[in-house]
Formats: structure tokens, sequence, C-alpha cells
């Protein structure tokens, strides 16, 4: 494994310009025009989201969650734009990643960052969402659907764990022994350009590899619950293994399943020339006859 993937896994740190965390809208000179951003007051946390395009009469939102250590525009900065041609988008950044500040005492958890989704879509006067999420933001978008099932229409899942067994044991390996100085000194430079909070740097990256090291399988029966139709996106060459995800398609009572060829973890997210019509099939199908 190389050391820019172990990085992407427990703590990539973003590039750009953060705003600061003052509570108002956090524009930049890189700033899409009508793009909107802020600050929202949820669980304890001042969480970072943005939203682009425009609201479409029976097209939800859709909500982009990113990968572990990741930020808006590491996971999704290449389709971002493209998705929100043809309706509105929510992205936001998680606890401790971006321009999101970390909380003392309150440890990194998948159920805990779903939990912190749906309030924000509450905050945002959002009651329902279409849910899009990478890596460690797929985990978060299915913790979603089993414990907030009402807040979601329909999923996309893109390289997201369910199970320890999906990934590879050098990737738990890598976790079990992941410390801050074996990141790369670009990443950690990155990371203290823009982090609210910088001193927060090794703080942010043990929580999230400590998440990482404390991964629960997520019970057969809660994925047999999940009842939004869901589109399950895997790299051929991904750390989640392809078998893992045709495990994750044939569980989801309403599930699709793509796989994409020469496309390893690093690459899912830039492969806008497939993602986007596929995503934008999905998410546009009719609900009766969706799945398999």
């Amino acid at each position: 494994m190389t050391a820019s993937v172990l990085a992407k896994l427990i703590l990539l740190a973003p590039p750009g310009t953060a705003a600061e965390d003052t509570g108002a809208p956090g524009f930049t000179e890189e700033t899409p025009p009508g793009m909107q951003s802020g600050y929202a007051p949820v669980n304890g946390l001042r969480i970072y989201y943005e939203i682009h395009g425009t609201a479409r009469d029976g097209h939800p939102p859709l909500a982009l969650l990113h990968g572990g250590g990741d930020t808006i525009q590491t996971s999704f900065g290449k389709i971002l734009p493209l998705l929100a041609r043809g309706r509105q988008v929510i992205a936001f950044e998680q606890q401790g990643y971006g321009h999101t500040a970390d909380v003392a005492g309150r440890p990194f958890g998948f159920e805990q960052s779903a939990d912190d989704t749906a309030a924000l879509l509450e905050h945002l006067h959002v009651g329902q969402a279409d849910l899009f999420g990478f890596s460690n933001g797929g985990t978060i978008a299915l913790q979603v659907a089993i414990r907030h099932p009402k807040v979601v229409r329909r999923l996309v899942v893109a390289s997201g764990l369910f199970r320890r067994s999906g990934a590879d044991a050098w990737l738990w390996a890598a976790m079990a022994n992941a410390q801050l100085e074996n990141m790369p000194k670009e990443l950690q430079e990155e990371y203290l350009k823009v982090a609210p909070h910088p001193e927060n740097l090794r703080s942010s990256h043990d929580k999230a590899a400590q998440r990482m090291r404390a991964f629960k399988d997520i019970p057969d029966a809660a994925i047999r619950g999940i009842a939004a139709p869901t589109l399950v996106v895997v790299g051929d060459s991904d750390v989640v293994r392809p078998e893992h995800a045709v495990e994750l398609f044939r569980l989801l009572p309403r599930g699709r399943l793509a796989v994409l060829p020469g496309t390893d973890h690093m690459a899912v997210m830039g492969r806008a020339g497939w993602l986007v019509p596929m995503v934008e099939e999905w998410l546009g199908m009719a609900d009766e006859g969706a799945g398999r």
C-alpha cells in the first residue's frame, strides 16, 4: 500500500483556502457563481456546507458525503459541478475535516456522522434527499439509510465498506500502525493551511485512525432493511474488494451494481465521464420498477 492511499483513508489534507469559522458564509475568490455556503450548528459542531445548483420540482437535493479525511473538493471536485447542472446539490464537511472544526472529547464514528448528516439536512429544512457517499462517506450513507430512513430517497454508495472482510488484511494492518509521521509532508502542510485549528492535526489523524480500527460490521439484516434504492459503485482495483461490493448488492432489496474497469480507490471519483451519467440516470429513475 502506498503512503498516499493510507493518508487518504485516514486523513487526507485538502487543498484550497478555508473560510474563517465565524458562522458567516464562507465565500472565497474561487466560489462558483450562485453557490451558497455557511456553517450549521449541529450536534455540538459547526458543520461547513455548500449549496450548488437550483432546486427542481420532483427532484430532492443530492447530499454528498466525502471520504475519510477528504473534503468536498478532494472527493467531489471533478463531479460536483456536473451534478449541479440539473439539480440542487448539498455538500458538507464532516467533523474535523476541511472547514469543519473538531470537537474535543467527541470521537469520530460512522453512526455519529450519520446522525450529524440527518441533523444537518433537518437544519437546512430538507425533509428528504438523495445521498451519494464515497469511501467512508459510503459507509456513513448506509448508516443514514438505516438510522434515518425517512430522510433518504435514493443512495449511491461508492467504495463503501459494510464488513471488515470487505478490505484486504493489509489495510487493517496499516491502520493498526498508523502514525502521523508516516503521512506525506505535503499532505500535512495542506492540512495546516486550511484547518480552522491546525494544532489539531495529530488529534484528528489519531481519531480518524481509531474510527477505522474500531470498525464494526453492519449486520446483514440491517442492510436488507434498507428500503432506499441503492447504486453500489466500486473500482475493479479498489481498496474495497469487488467481491464485497457484490455482497452488498446482493443483500440490498433494491440494488444496482457498477464496477469501474481499470480503477483503483484514488481514481474512483475522477471517473466523471462514467460516474455522472450513471448517477444522473439512477437518481432520475421513477421509483416504480427500481432496483433488480
